[in-house]
């Protein structure tokens, strides 16, 4: 099978244009509408219906959806394993959720390079369920998250408490004061949903919603604002004062969590990083 056809199939899957994706492919149209009917031609049946400024996949191509990206991200992932010429490179695959990538991953990724120079980091992100399926796929090796639903396959691990505090761009404010003027709510998980109408359930409603901690972040520090926000990702705003902690708010935890295969290859290098949240841990509780 061609993966440039599946490449594409998935393209004019996202897109849901054939326009589009030769656009984005930097293919023309006609090369993306002969890649579908070649890979249509190989499976035997549609994968799309084709209506005018309506393009759907068929129940065919609704199940060939997920095979294409398993093997794809396999293709992916065995470039990676056999690309380096040194023998003594290690490729590692790591995924991480959107709003976990500015709190955890940029001094991880330091700690790993300066104690494993030679390891070769390949760092996605995803949502928790698709993370999972690349853990239980053994096409990624490590995969941080929030939440993970139990499996009996995939050791989950907490690796860290991480305390969400109230910041604002304004010193002195009340709790009140924060929550009324401009606040930005900030979509953390359920727990923190939960604990947040716990402590707030007679607030007005929020300014803005946001998907992730640190667009909220971009817009306190350009417009102003106020919002609930990992503490190591915002511990230098708030020491070079570009961000004020509302310290009679209340802290609400979240867990953070690694996941990897019992199975994997790799569990010496997989306990080595884990090492890591050991000690920031308690550098975490520290700060607070």
């Amino acid at each position: 099978m061609d993966v440039d056809a599946l490449k594409t199939f998935l393209e004019v899957n996202r897109t849901r244009h054939f326009g589009q994706a030769a656009d984005n492919l930097y293919l023309s149209q006609s090369a993306v509408s002969a890649r579908i009917r070649m890979l249509e031609q190989e499976v035997g049946v549609p994968l799309f219906t084709r209506q005018r400024n309506n393009i759907q996949l068929t129940a065919a191509g609704q199940r060939l959806l997920q095979y294409a990206e398993n093997i794809l991200t396999t293709w992916h992932r065995a470039k990676q394993e056999i690309g380096t010429n040194d023998a003594a490179q290690i490729p590692f695959t790591i995924g991480i959720m959107p709003s976990l990538w500015d709190i955890l991953l940029q001094p991880w990724i330091d700690y790993m390079q300066e104690t494993l120079p030679d390891l070769i980091i390949h760092a996605e992100s995803n949502d928790p369920v698709a993370l999972l399926r690349r853990i239980k796929e053994g096409t990624m090796d490590l995969a941080f998250c929030f939440d993970y639903p139990q499996s009996s396959d995939v050791e989950i691990v907490e690796i860290m408490q991480i305390p969400l505090i109230l910041v604002s761009s304004s010193p002195g404010l009340t709790v009140e004061q924060a929550l009324s003027t401009n606040y930005m709510l900030v979509d953390w998980g359920t727990s923190f949903a939960n604990a947040h109408a716990h402590h707030f359930a007679n607030m007005p409603a929020a300014h803005r919603r946001l998907a992730f901690g640190r667009m909220a972040k971009d817009l306190i520090l350009s417009h102003g604002g106020s919002a609930y926000l990992g503490e190591p990702m915002v511990r230098e705003e708030l020491r070079k004062k570009k961000l004020f902690r509302i310290k009679s708010a209340p802290v609400i935890n979240r867990g953070a969590y690694a996941a990897y295969s019992q199975e994997n290859e790799k569990t010496a290098t997989i306990q080595h990083a884990l090492k890591f949240f050991e000690r920031s841990r308690v550098q975490t509780v520290q700060a607070v």
